[in-house]
């Protein structure tokens, strides 16, 4: 008797696909893309992209990954209408770009991409992009008609400005990055982090987060006097659904827009909603730079190891000294500082604070390009350069605050 042939076992449904002039020139993409949904995936070439997402079975995607190199930068038009047909059918979208330049990935980006991912692919991160990209794609739970979505509350944020002692110390990135970990970290316990771009002039938070500048920041910041709950939400922003930003507002204001009446009321509010209120300031010391000192927790002064720096910090020191402020709440960091193996390095350093009589609480690594490329793409360094040693240590001190600031809270019930 002859046996029965075994049942041939139903192809696995295609669940996400890849859009490329070459697939086989993202090897790594092909591996991850296996290792996360095994047979359910396939592959589109650019010219059959626009006719695949008209057929039915498009419509049951997950997403579809754009995988671009710098060869495909003269077509940058014609992949950036196969993103916008994908948004258009309600389909998730994430970019694989590998020696993209900053302004063809942002054209992506803004044609409405979801998210994007260097090539070479960093360990995990496929994986962690799409399961942003499903969260994204989760519902909402229903807003309750009886609950604002933020109203006052008795919380009493954690206040940390920073400033940068020169220009090009890396204050923003700091300020930015350090907001994100704070988020991230946070929203685990139902906490809340808002990020405040006082820099009114030049202020680089929303370029960093690639967030437009709303109107809604020049109408609060011209009347802070009479802002209410609401007036300050219709100001912000909120980053992938964790962070909430007010940017600078879209053009150029005297810094003597508010007064320290006003940057008191507006800190009162941010804290009264957050758990953390992160504040970019200008390098600029103005009329109201004492009522932030005051209000903070922690300052946070980042210099770098040259003598603009020095000089700089040394007039911070006198003029904290003059006016009576509290000069404990300091924490100076060096941003780029020197390996642990550069001896030469960690002697300046040393030699640095000896001559100001401050201690240096943060050894801030340098982030090198990376830095410079998640600035360009509206980016984080958890998102582009999740291993980077700066990364770390803005994630390490991120911990220790959210601990510091979660014993202290619960101290005072």
């Amino acid at each position: 008797m002859t046996s029965m042939p075994a049942p041939i076992p139903d192809q696995a449904p295609i669940r996400a696909c890849t859009v490329s002039r070459d697939i086989q020139n993202f090897d790594l993409l092909i591996e991850d893309m296996e290792a996360e949904l095994g047979g359910g995936w396939g592959d589109i070439a650019f010219a059959e992209a626009q006719d695949f997402l008209e057929q039915p079975e498009a419509r049951h995607l997950e997403f579809i990954a754009v995988a671009v190199g710098d060869a495909d930068a003269a077509n940058i038009s014609a992949i950036g209408e196969i993103v916008e047909a994908a948004k258009r059918r309600g389909l998730r979208v994430l970019v694989i770009a590998e020696e993209l330049s900053p302004i063809a990935l942002h054209q992506l980006m803004r044609k409405g991409a979801d998210d994007f991912v260097p090539y070479p692919l960093p360990e995990g991160a496929l994986h962690d992009a799409v399961e942003r990209l499903r969260r994204a794609g989760s519902p909402a739970p229903a807003p309750d008609p009886t609950c604002p979505r933020l109203s006052r509350s008795n919380r009493d944020g954690v206040v940390l400005p920073v400033q940068g002692l020169a220009g090009g110390v890396g204050a923003s990135t700091f300020a930015v990055n350090l907001a994100w970990e704070l988020s991230l970290i946070a929203g685990e316990v139902g906490g809340r982090v808002c990020l405040l771009d006082l820099d009114l002039q030049f202020g680089s938070a929303a370029t960093y987060l690639d967030l437009p500048r709303k109107e809604a920041v020049f109408e609060l910041l011209s009347d802070i006097a009479a802002m209410d709950g609401e007036g300050f939400l219709q100001a912000l922003q909120v980053y992938r659904n964790e962070l909430h930003v007010l940017t600078a507002p879209a053009d150029i204001l005297p810094l003597d827009i508010v007064g320290p009446d006003e940057i008191n009321a507006l800190i009162d509010m941010a804290r009264s909603q957050f758990d953390f209120v992160v504040i970019d300031m200008p390098k600029t010391i103005v009329n109201w730079t004492e009522a932030v000192i005051n209000r903070s927790h922690l300052y946070f002064a980042l210099l770098a190891l040259d003598m603009r720096s020095a000089q700089n910090a040394l007039r911070v020191i006198r003029a904290l000294k003059s006016e009576g402020l509290p000069r404990e709440r300091l924490r100076f960091a060096l941003n780029r500082a020197p390996k642990f193996t550069d001896l030469s390095g960690r002697g300046r350093a040393r030699r640095l604070a000896d001559s100001l009589d401050i201690e240096i609480a943060l050894m801030l690594p340098d982030g090198g390009r990376s830095v410079t490329e998640a600035g360009d793409h509206g980016l984080l360094l958890a998102e582009t350069a999740a291993r980077s040693p700066l990364r770390k240590e803005i994630r390490k001190l991120a911990l220790s605050l959210h601990d510091v600031g979660t014993a202290a809270a619960a101290a005072a019930q």
